[in-house]
């Protein structure tokens, strides 16, 4: 059973209102997003603020059956977690951000049948661009080879004991910016997963 959890809790500051409610095509970015997983899914938990809650409760263009909300946690991590003590089946967790929109159909079903053999997988892009390190100050120290640079993205994909472990392992701590970091610490492989197309998250008004 495939259980998905897509964030929604977050403030968008950078974006300057909620993000997840403005509209592409005619759908709001979070309706586009639960939309791609919908039929995939067994279930969706979304841990989402307020005024996302009250869309998603009021939206007309999925049926509620398959979706639960939940509140928000103060950070990620803790809305993550959230949602995972939410989770009605115990087998696998998608993770994804309700930011992006974008993810290929066919990218989600790939991840879940790569969960027959992997534990952890992470999506995203290698990376492409010159790769430089700066000080404090902005001034470049050094540039490193990019070949094994990888740009991680969501869905990340694991098997629901191991996330579970980690999240109760490192509740003491939010300075994890995604759920793989969580289970790499655990001393657990995560494998790479490359996405076709474009998978951005959207942060400001450019990315739109």
């Amino acid at each position: 059973m495939i259980s998905t959890i897509i964030t929604a809790g977050g403030s968008s500051v950078r974006f300057g209102e909620n993000k997840l409610l403005v509209k592409i095509d005619g759908k709001s970015v979070i309706e586009h997003t639960i939309l791609k997983f919908l039929d995939i899914s067994d279930e969706i938990i979304i841990p989402a603020n307020d005024d996302t809650r009250e869309f998603i409760e009021n939206c007309k263009s999925f049926d509620m059956n398959k979706v639960t909300l939940v509140k928000n946690g103060a950070t990620r991590r803790q809305s993550v977690y959230n949602a995972l003590l939410s989770c009605k089946f115990k087998d696998f967790v998608l993770i994804h951000d309700g930011a992006r929109p974008f993810i290929e159909k066919s990218d989600i079903l790939k991840i879940i049948y790569e969960l027959k053999t992997k534990d952890a997988i992470c999506a995203g892009k290698f990376a492409t661009d010159t790769i430089k390190i700066t000080d404090n100050g902005g001034v470049i120290v050094k540039t490193i080879e990019r070949k094994n640079v990888f740009l991680a993205q969501t869905p990340q994909a694991f098997r629901y004991d191991l996330i579970m472990e980690a999240h109760n392992k490192f509740a003491h701590r939010d300075d994890f910016t995604d759920d793989s970091g969580m289970v790499e610490e655990l001393g657990k492989k995560v494998y790479c997963f490359t996405t076709s197309g474009n998978n951005k998250k959207i942060t400001t008004r450019a990315d739109l």
